[in-house]
């Protein structure tokens, strides 16, 4: 029985181990997230106190339209959402002077037909084809829209206050433009919210993403520019002012997207924060206590399209992005923190496996002990501690998750958020994996490419209701 009794000891030792480990991981996490929680919190309370009209806003409270806007919309192998898309967007925007720049590649033909037939119907919509084969990166396609603005603007059309960016599955909101150009008057860059649509077809991949971005732009970008952070962009429901971008174009001596980068919607408000410019994450309601001005959009609702777009992220905000980038300027505390923030996701991975393989290893052990016929060692008192003080905190964060997704899509997703933080942290373990396997090719001179995945678009909206 020594035999057996020593393999019971290591089974023992190693779910203490892990255990011990998940539970710190999982504290040192849930004590960054409290202090985010409490800073909403507090900036929440001193708005209702000075009963602040700046954020949010009322679309009433905004002034009326001024300057041009000009989107930027890439896109490779959309044929089948962006005539969708900008159908809807020409019949759903209330604004007097913009345009939509699409750019494409040579070797997608369906994708500049569908465009082309779009811009024959209506002057808004300018087709952009680029000089070389894609896929590329999102960045190169964006410059490729840059370079065809500049020429349009030396041949006579009117300088862009700002250029919005979107992608060709969104759903644009009717009034975001007026949003971006009341903002960018005064800031360098403008996020509004993304509130991802719920996916009959796949309320828990797909519906991973609401509880994700119901927090994070409803809780975590307001802190952020409450305190000071650069907020990364979304790349999808920004504005950045003309000027600004043509600062970074000149720093660059080239476009003002960097090819070379998987998440330049990151990189640029970091990129625009390092200039010095303001941003501002405007959360502006469509009505006094009704909900925001939003993009909405599909998200990937499959495990495999789900786990290509969370490495497309990873790679391109915590590997690629940690050594493009690299940290904010010594004294800017707050950014430091946020890019910490940013850049967890390995180490959340990490913590995430040890726990998992914690609750495998523990039930070895009582297995054992059941067969041995004694009882398993008394837990110490420093980890009955450390795992109620993650049962606390687990709680506290399901709990705020849940109010967050309840905000936006009501009772039922608010419900379905518990078990989806399970489905999340699969696809996260997942793309770690990839994550990692895709940087070492990177570092070893791999080519930088569009790791795209296929989109669908409202079918209401595509059969022409726009409303």
């Amino acid at each position: 029985m020594s035999g057996w009794g020593d393999i019971v000891t290591a089974i023992d030792f190693v779910a203490h181990e892990t255990t011990l480990f998940a539970c710190i991981g999982f504290l040192m996490g849930g004590i960054d997230d409290l202090i985010v929680d409490l800073l909403f919190f507090a900036g929440l309370a001193v708005r209702r106190i000075r009963r602040s009209a700046t954020v949010p806003r009322s679309l009433a409270l905004l002034p009326p339209p001024s300057r041009r806007l000009v989107l930027f919309v890439p896109a490779w192998d959309e044929s089948r959402v962006i005539g969708h898309m900008l159908a809807a967007a020409l019949k759903r925007f209330d604004y007097p002077d913009y345009a939509i720049y699409v750019g494409t590649y040579p070797n997608d033909q369906a994708t500049i037909e569908v465009v082309a037939d779009v811009a024959a119907r209506d002057p808004r919509v300018r087709l952009v084809v680029g000089d070389r084969p894609g896929p590329s990166t999102k960045a190169e396609c964006l410059n490729w829209l840059w370079q065809a603005m500049l020429r349009d603007e030396a041949a006579g059309a009117p300088e862009a206050l700002a250029v919005v960016l979107h992608d060709a599955e969104d759903v644009v909101h009717p009034s975001e433009l007026r949003v971006y150009a009341a903002y960018a008057a005064r800031h360098d860059v403008v996020q509004i919210p993304v509130l991802p649509l719920a996916d009959p077809r796949s309320p828990y991949i797909a519906g991973h993403y609401l509880d994700e971005f119901a927090e994070a732009h409803g809780k975590q970008m307001p802190v952020r520019g409450a305190i000071g952070a650069g907020l990364p962009l979304a790349g999808v429901g920004c504005a950045i002012r003309r000027s600004m971008l043509a600062t970074i174009a000149h720093m660059r001596n080239a476009g003002p997207f960097d090819p070379e980068s998987l998440t330049e919607d990151y990189e640029l408000g970091l990129t625009i924060r390092k200039l010095g410019g303001r941003g501002m994450f405007a959360r502006v309601a469509e009505s006094p206590g009704g909900p925001p001005v939003a993009v909405r959009a599909y998200f990937p609702a499959t495990i495999k399209t789900a786990v290509r777009q969370k490495t497309r992220w990873m790679v391109g905000i915590a590997l690629a992005g940690w050594d493009r980038t690299g940290w904010a300027p010594l004294h800017h505390i707050s950014d430091h923190w946020m890019r910490l923030r940013d850049r967890r996701a390995l180490l959340a991975v990490l913590v995430l496996m040890a726990a998992y393989s914690a609750l495998v290893v523990s039930t070895l052990a009582w297995g054992a002990h059941l067969i041995g016929g004694d009882r398993a060692p008394a837990m110490s008192a420093s980890l009955r501690a450390a795992m109620i003080a993650t049962f606390v905190l687990l709680v506290w964060r399901l709990g705020m998750r849940s109010a967050f997704v309840a905000r936006h899509y009501g009772r039922r997703e608010a419900l379905r958020a518990v078990p989806r933080a399970v489905v999340s942290n699969i696809i996260a373990m997942l793309a770690a994996r990839r994550a990692l396997v895709q940087y070492v090719a990177m570092l070893r001179g791999g080519e930088v490419r569009w790791d795209k995945t296929s989109h669908h678009f409202p079918a209401d909206l595509a059969k022409g209701d726009a409303t």
